[in-house]
């Protein structure tokens, strides 16, 4: 299946959070649309990976998405390296996108600007024919997309563009909200609130 959009999230929700509005305009626009999950997100302060697994897969029907995958990468601890690299380019080879939506090159969690730089990494390598990848063991044709964006995240950054997606974010919030384990039930008692890291120092 060839798509025009392949989203990717270093963890699941990052996409909906982010994108899932311009992934719903383009699905209603007669675009095909994925989404790839690079961890399974088993780092995560509430829920766990088989949760949040049953819970991206919900949320890939609310937005419907013509597929919906999830690597195995290690949540915190993925490195920009060849293993990782040809896993992300394998996933680009099988779809061929013409556009990949990834994660802010640079936010509060580490793992975002290190997954942005290791999926813009890949999309570049994945257009070379001598890096060889196989699918079903067969070897791939090289395939690079024509654009890769980054999604803002936690920090702002001046974006380069803007996408009105007014008439789609009841929808968007509905896939947000389909990840109910990730927001802070005031009546569980193993959930206590989280803040964010603070980190100052004088110059």
């Amino acid at each position: 299946m060839k798509l025009d959009i392949l989203a990717i999230g270093v963890h699941p929700d990052d996409v909906e959070l982010s994108a899932s509005g311009t992934i719903l305009k383009h699905i209603a626009l007669g675009k095909t649309v994925g989404i790839l999950d690079l961890t399974r997100g088993e780092l995560g302060t509430r829920g766990n990976a088989e949760l949040r697994t049953q819970e991206a897969t919900n949320a890939a029907k609310i937005l419907g998405l013509s597929v919906r995958e999830q690597l195995t990468m290690v949540d915190g601890f993925f490195e920009n390296n060849e293993a990782h690299l040809k896993e992300i380019i394998r996933m680009i080879r099988k779809y061929q996108p013409e556009i990949v939506l990834c994660n802010a090159i640079t936010d509060r969690h580490p793992d975002h600007g290190r997954a942005a730089k290791l999926t813009a990494d890949a999309c570049f390598y994945s257009g070379l024919v001598k890096v060889e990848t196989k699918e079903d063991s067969k070897v791939q044709a090289a395939w690079r997309p024509k654009a890769v964006y980054h999604y803002i995240q936690d920090h702002f950054i001046e974006p380069d563009f803007v996408i009105d997606i007014t008439p789609f974010m009841e929808k968007k919030i509905e896939s947000i909200m389909a990840y109910s384990s990730q927001f802070f039930d005031p009546n569980s008692k193993n959930q206590k609130p989280q803040f964010p890291l603070k980190i100052s120092w004088n110059m």
